[in-house]
């Protein structure tokens, strides 16, 4: 390969990397380390540095960077057949992972559409919702409520369901009609004296009366993340909470779309994070988790029910994508399952979490400017505030989120920092979500680099 710019890449083993040459990278300006090789649970990039991927990319790599047995498993599905489009074949693969996902899957999911990532899951969902009404006669449901600060994926159906403004706003004259009610989230929220329990209710009915303001018949589907991840930064509902969203979504004839294309998965200590909730969906969406990063994978499982209904109506869901149901794609999904399941991963991602909120409340918990540390399992988020008594947020044209990954790329730690925690604008928070097989040591060295980002980032704004 001919030397070129490395843009910040460098030489590995002799070849140069090409970095900013022709690509259109996320951020247009940017400048990144290229990816060269991944050792568990670590990223090395061209300039041999090494980075600790504590933030699973996006809660996506599960398994870390360089499990054999996933890599062996694609490697043998190439070996046989890469690709066939479903418009013609099923595949092993796809049949037995869609066997093994209704096996572990929710009460009453029966049947999974495999795509290529959560926003294609998302918008399945959303069509097949609307397409369970009119195959069942009721074409007039045509609403679809969602939360506020909620992120559902960035395709134009996923963003209109997602209630994030900053995402939503040069957009909306593309996106259909959706309607929000607030989130769950009662660090910032819940009344003063008010418990838990009696929040969680408040906020679950904001769902009925959003309801009987649309028309009892008129609603198609709730969507709602059981952990919220991206925008709000590992926030679970109040206790309660979901089942009461279960009895109004059953009182209306509302389906009910949980979304856990990144709390999901084993992420949050069980396989489904709605399991810590006692609900089950009608419709679920997952990804990230699903195949670890090793190939693009999401899926859209769906209940017995509403599956019956496009199978005894038309017959035919009226969607579909080229990619769907890839076999070595789904190869892949199901190796990185029997691997959770047969070394127990989800027993080590609950004491890990354990031992990674420990970490970050020794380390953090009594910083001047850290106002929260939440999540479950290794899905956790901090919250910065200017102010803890008032919980007064820092100024959004210091985009302290962007100066703490930069701190924390610079030593050797990748975490998900993100701004508009509150309203889209106001606020910032940094999620974490290490792979399954991280270590207590490699915990301990997390935390450390983090809060040295954070008090770097923090003292680079003057305050």
């Amino acid at each position: 390969m001919a030397a070129c710019s490395t843009g910040g890449g460098g030489v590995r083993r002799g070849v140069r990397i090409r970095v900013m040459d022709h690509v259109f990278h996320r951020n247009a300006r940017g400048h990144y380390p290229a990816a060269v090789k991944g050792d568990g649970i670590y990223i090395e990039d061209g300039a041999g540095k090494r980075y600790i991927d504590a933030s699973g990319g996006a809660a996506v790599s599960c398994l870390g960077h360089s499990n054999a047995r996933v890599i062996d498993a694609i490697k043998a599905q190439l070996d046989a057949i890469p690709f066939a489009h479903t418009g013609f074949f099923t595949n092993e693969p796809m049949e037995a992972l869609a066997d093994r996902l209704v096996a572990d899957a929710p009460a009453g999911i029966e049947r999974v559409y495999f795509v290529s990532g959560g926003s294609e899951a998302v918008e399945a969902a959303l069509k097949l919702a609307r397409q369970y009404f009119v195959e069942t006669g009721q074409p007039q449901r045509r609403h679809v409520i969602a939360r506020l600060q909620s992120y559902h994926g960035n395709t134009l159906g996923a963003l209109a369901a997602g209630g994030n403004l900053w995402r939503r706003q040069q957009f909306e004259p593309l996106l259909i009609e959706t309607h929000h009610i607030p989130p769950c989230f009662a660090y910032r929220w819940a009344e003063a004296g008010e418990s838990e329990a009696d929040y969680g209710l408040r906020a679950a009915n904001e769902l009925e009366a959003k309801i009987l303001e649309l028309g009892e018949d008129a609603v198609i589907a709730f969507v709602a993340e059981p952990v919220v991840g991206a925008t709000l930064g590992a926030v679970p509902a109040a206790e309660g909470y979901f089942r009461r969203i279960r009895e109004i979504c059953d009182k209306y004839g509302v389906l009910l779309i949980l979304d856990e294309v990144m709390c999901g998965m084993g992420r949050t200590g069980t396989l489904h994070a709605c399991e810590q909730e006692g609900v089950a969906p009608d419709i679920q969406t997952i990804a990230k988790g699903l195949g670890a990063g090793y190939q693009p994978i999401g899926a859209m499982m769906v209940s017995g029910r509403v599956f019956d209904a496009i199978r005894d109506g038309s017959g035919f869901f009226q969607h579909g994508h080229t990619y769907m149901g890839h076999a070595t794609a789904c190869a892949a999904a199901l190796a990185v399952q029997d691997e959770i399941a047969d070394n127990d991963l989800l027993a080590n991602v609950r004491a890990m979490g354990e031992t990674l909120d420990k970490a970050l409340v020794e380390r953090l918990g009594n910083h001047r400017h850290v106002g929260d540390i939440r999540g479950r399992g290794l899905f956790r988020g901090v919250e910065l505030v200017a102010d803890r008594g008032t919980k007064q947020t820092f100024d959004p044209a210091l985009k302290l989120h962007a100066r703490i990954k930069a701190e924390a790329m610079e030593r050797g730690l990748m975490c998900y920092p993100m701004g508009g925690t509150i309203d889209g604008l106001q606020g910032d928070h940094v999620l974490l979500a290490p792979p399954f097989i991280v270590t207590p040591d490699q915990i301990g060295e997390i935390a450390d680099r983090l809060a040295g980002a954070i008090d770097a980032a923090i003292d680079s704004t003057g305050n």
